[in-house]
Formats: C-alpha cells, structure tokens, sequence
C-alpha cells in the first residue's frame, strides 16, 4: 500500500501542532524536568540512594564538586574498599538497598541463600519462551520474559508491599538466566552458532553465575568474577531521579503489578541516552583504534579529539562519548573505582597497552574541553564499563542487559519505597497553549 499520504497529512500537521520554544520558559515549564542550570526538578523524596557532583554557594550559585555515590548514606568508595567478601559484595549491596542496613554475616548468607533458590527458572520457561522464541533484541526479549512471569505467578496482581518484595526478589534472581539463554538462543537462531545451556549453580553468586552461564568452557578466574561484581555493584541503583526508576515509579504508582513496572523500565533502560551509552563509547573507541592504533603520541590523541569535537570524525556528532554527566561534574565516582579494577584485569590478561590508552585518551579529552571549551568534563562509568565487558569476553549485545540484571535491586527499592511512603498516584500536569476552535463539519471543510 502506498503511504505517501501519511507524508503530506504530517507535513500539514506541522501548520496546527507547532510549539513554540518561548512558551516553555512563558510558563515556566522545565524541559526534561531540568531545571535552567541543568540539576534536575524535584520529583520526589528518597533515603535509598543519593547521588552528589555539585554543591551550592550561600548565594545559590552551584559548585562544581568531587562525585560521590552513597547507598542507604554510605559511600559505595567504603563499600568497595572495607568489602570482607570477593564473592558477594553485589549481593551485600543488594540487601543495603532494599533494608537500609548493611547485614550481619549470617543476614547476608540468608539473603544469598534465598537468591540462589530462586535462580531456576519455572518449568517449561526455557523451552517455551526463550528456546523457540528468540529475540532479534534481548532488551526486548527481556520485557517479554518478564511479562511472561507473569502467568507464573499464582497471585500476580498483588502489589502489598511485601509480597512486592518478595516478587521482586525472584525476578532478581532469575534475570541472569534468562538474559543468558536469550543471548544464546539468539546467537543459535539468527548466527547459527552452537546452542550450549548451563544451568545456574547454586553455590554461585551472581556475577560468577553470569560468567559460568555465558561462556562454552564455564570457566573464570576470581579476579574476572571480581570486575564483574564491582560492576553490578556500581551500576546497582543511581538515585530515583534516573529515567528507567522514575519510569518504574511512575508505573507502579497506577497500583499496577511488578511485573508491568519492571518491563517499562526496562524499556526505558534500553534507549541509547541512558542503558545503552557504553555500546556508544564501545563503538567509537574501536573507530579511534582503528585509526591511531594505541599510540603513546599526545599530539595524534589530541588530533582525533579535536576532530571528534568539530564534528569531523566519527558519527560528526560532536560528541566524545564516556565524557559529561547529568550530575556529575568533576567525577564520578563509579569510573574512578572500574578505572582501578579494569587495572588490574588488564595485567592480568596482557592488555596493559589497551588499558594506557584509555588513561592517555580520558586526560587529553579532559585538556581539550577545557583548553577548547572551558568545560570540566568527567569520564563516566560508560568509558571503562564496554572495555572491562570487552575484557571479560561479555558480548556487546550483553552490555544492556547486564545493566537491568544489576539495576533491578534499585527498582525494586524505590517502588517499595514509593509504595510505602507516597503511595499517591503520579499525575503531573502539562498546560494547554493551543487554540480553541470550532468544529467544522464535514461538507463545510
């Protein structure tokens, strides 16, 4: 069928819809709930998570600051460094989280233990969903995973909160299989690679999970299962103000069930602008290297960011992917910890050379802004999260779906916190600056 009408009504279109950009400071509207300097509008009140990279002056000008990340007011720098466990500090943060308190040793073994019975996924789950239904996308194989759970569940649509709790913590344990087994029906049905399965193990935890699931061999060593850990660990939970968790709230708060609330942040999560950023600076990492290869020369890194920023290279967006953050202004906190353990893993593996790149290129983009622009930009968690991925052999089309596997202790968090502290409907108002006008009837337009 030709479309081509559709074209002409959406350029006619433009005649009645337009919105002129005055009118949004006229009323006083906040773009993207931004506020004109840039933080973000006030939404709501939390004591799950905060997240710090400007302070104020006595006079309201706002200071550019050290990042800092806290879970439930503890600084996730302490979390990492006073960790007693190499095994379990995703899992410790996990509970942090969702009960305000950090556990005691037999607290957090029971937590684990409580994980680990839930790792298996239902009866036929596998067979019927994910083997003979793969997805051409696993963000959107994970939504339908989800929603699917659904249908297992005896009493779906309760949303008490602590049978949410309870519900949200399955759905925790399960999303590592079924983000594996997706990413490998999809690799056996579209690629035609070989199909292999393994099952989870319950002495296992997360982050040694995913790895045993993913690779053929199911072989890791402890410092890779250790990167990995850390990595779910940063990217656990980033404050309610973050698209994919104010989705979750915002869809929760209709009393809708957690499954429903689940599947849209994961939809939020999966757009480019938010989980999907360190497939970005993965790309375009490779085109560098590609171009200048890992040299030590300043002058030649130099070059390529100026191009990049000219918009002369690369997608000519003028954009440095991995740099600038919405909060976070002299640091962040997340990319100066992965940094550190991407270090490590690089020796490990012989990818020193690799790893000194990175560190040449974030200081002489850092210069360039300045010298360029007289912005201080920081490298976010997105710059050293693809390579440490890349380092432990995580396919790129696992990059997002790790991120919602290690986000959904902080959705579930919030939407309990939500639930019992607010529990009002989110209905925010938009104002109408369009005309009033007659109807016309048929025969008279």
């Amino acid at each position: 069928m030709d479309n081509t009408f559709l074209a002409q009504f959406y350029g006619k279109s433009q005649n009645y819809t337009d919105i002129p950009n005055h009118l949004y400071k006229d009323y006083n509207v906040k773009k993207g709930l931004r506020n004109e300097d840039g933080t973000g509008v006030l939404v709501g009140l939390t004591r799950v998570a905060d997240v710090v990279g400007y302070t104020y002056n006595e006079d309201g000008t706002k200071v550019d600051t050290e990042g800092t990340l806290f879970f439930r007011g503890i600084d996730i720098n302490e979390i990492v460094k006073n960790r007693h466990d190499l095994r379990y500090i995703y899992e410790e943060a996990c509970f942090l989280l969702l009960f305000g308190y950090l556990p005691k040793q037999k607290e957090l073994e029971n937590f684990c233990e409580l994980l680990q019975e839930n790792y298996e996924l239902p009866d036929d789950f596998l067979e019927m969903n994910l083997l003979r239904m793969p997805g051409k996308n696993l963000m959107n194989k994970l939504q339908h995973a989800i929603l699917t759970l659904y249908n297992y569940d005896e009493d779906p649509d309760n949303t008490d909160v602590y049978e949410t709790l309870l519900k949200g913590i399955q759905i925790m344990a399960k999303l590592p299989s079924i983000a594996c087994y997706a990413y490998q029906s999809k690799m056996h049905y579209y690629e035609h690679k070989s199909l292999i399965i393994h099952y989870p193990r319950k002495d296992y935890s997360t982050a040694e999970n995913i790895l045993y699931m993913l690779r053929s061999d199911s072989n890791f060593s402890k410092q890779e299962a250790n990167l990995l850990d850390i990595m779910l660990l940063l990217h656990a939970d980033h404050g309610g103000g973050n698209n994919s968790t104010f989705t979750n709230v915002v869809i929760s708060s209709t009393d809708t069930d957690i499954y429903s609330a689940v599947s849209g942040s994961i939809g939020s999560l999966k757009g480019p602008r938010h989980g999907g950023a360190n497939i970005k600076v993965a790309l375009m990492m490779d085109t560098i290297i590609s171009e200048i290869g890992y040299t030590r020369d300043d002058a030649k890194i130099k070059d390529i960011v100026l191009k990049l920023l000219n918009k002369q290279f690369y997608n000519k967006s003028g954009l440095v992917y991995g740099f600038g953050h919405a909060v976070y202004t002299l640091s962040d906190p997340r990319a100066e910890i992965l940094r550190h353990y991407c270090g490590i893993v690089a020796h490990e593996k012989g990818r020193e050379e690799e790893f000194e790149f990175y560190l040449r290129f974030e200081r002489i983009v850092k210069e360039t802004l300045m010298e360029t622009k007289g912005l201080t930009a920081c490298a976010n968690v997105d710059f050293y999260s693809g390579f440490a991925y890349d380092m432990l052999g995580i396919p790129r089309d696992m990059f997002t779906p790790l991120f919602v596997i290690s986000r959904m202790v902080g959705w579930l968090a919030h939407n309990l916190e939500n639930k019992l502290y607010d529990g009002r409907i989110m209905r925010p108002a938009t104002k109408y600056v369009g005309e009033l006008n007659e109807y016309v009837p048929m025969e008279d337009r």
